[in-house]
């Protein structure tokens, strides 16, 4: 009587199996090579710091930042008022600190929203290219034509002041400059022998755009979106400041400097703290990028 034979176990395919560890080793890697780089790491030391303090907001900001004080208008910095107060008596570290937050959010917005949108609108036209691509790219090229500063505030004329229009018009400048960017590496990707024996094998498009092209045109985006952050970040602040933005009592790095513009010779502390916390903010982020250029740009020696 022979033994009924058991089924044999699925088998695993080795790079599906392989797949996590072969990816978390070069990602490790990748990041202890970045820490080494003097700009990556101290610009991402600066980040946290300022992150840290923005994200402890409501321990830190124990006071109301809209709480007005008729009796202390104008307080220099002291142990009640550790950045002073503003015209109203509003305590400035409050303010500058949950202001913190409102810029942040907003230029993490720009790059998402514009990151998005640009680099699928660049990965269409490069992919598939022809007349598609062709279109595509021209109404690209039509919305670089226009200065940036010009389109921004156009279209935040047009949609009304507020943060959220600001996010929206930043990003508008934004998604053409992401579409370039990734429309350029996507034609080069798209011509590579294995992009072709995809095609040939009866992949689909959208399969080998997710597999084989977003994969390396990544490392330019990443670059592009932390050198946009800091750029973001002084746009908001540009619209706050013009009104354009945030609208009054919202505090906002951007809309305290337009606040205390006209008493900075009398009450220093209301322009010099927002100011300096977003002079770090930019300067953090600027570091991380050239550290990441340098990292992920394969034609930039190694030090």
């Amino acid at each position: 009587m022979s033994a009924q034979a058991t089924p044999d176990p699925m088998p695993v395919a080795p790079s599906d199996a392989l797949d996590g560890i072969a990816h978390a080793a070069p990602a490790h890697d990748f990041l202890r090579r970045a820490l080494r780089h003097r700009s990556f790491a101290a610009g991402l030391g600066i980040c946290l710091i300022i992150t840290l303090i923005l994200v402890a907001a409501p321990l830190l900001a124990h006071l109301n930042p809209d709480a007005q004080d008729p009796l202390a208008t104008f307080a220099p910095p002291s142990a009640a008022h550790l950045m002073g107060t503003d015209e109203f008596g509003r305590d400035m570290f409050a303010r500058v600190v949950v202001g913190g937050r409102t810029t942040v959010l907003a230029c993490l917005g720009v790059v998402v929203l514009g990151g998005v949108v640009g680099s699928t609108i660049g990965l269409i036209a490069g992919f598939f290219g022809g007349a598609l691509g062709f279109a595509i790219m021209r109404m690209v090229d039509l919305l670089l034509a226009f200065p940036g500063i010009l389109l921004a505030l156009a279209v935040s004329a047009i949609l009304g002041p507020g943060l959220v229009n600001g996010v929206i018009a930043i990003a508008a400048i934004l998604v053409p400059v992401y579409a370039r960017l990734v429309e350029g590496a996507a034609v080069e990707v798209r011509h590579l022998p294995y992009v072709d024996a995809a095609t040939t094998l009866g992949a689909s498009s959208r399969w080998i755009i997710l597999r084989h092209v977003l994969p390396n045109v990544s490392p330019g985006i990443i670059v592009l979106t932390t050198t946009w952050l800091g750029i973001a970040a002084l746009w908001i602040a540009a619209l706050g400041f013009i009104g354009l933005g945030v609208q009054p009592p919202t505090p906002e790095w951007g809309a305290i400097l337009s606040d205390g513009q006209n008493y900075i010779t009398i009450a220093w502390w209301i322009t010099v703290f927002p100011g300096m916390f977003l002079a770090l903010f930019v300067v953090g982020v600027n570091l991380i990028g050239d550290g990441l250029r340098d990292e992920l740009d394969p034609t930039l020696s190694r030090r």
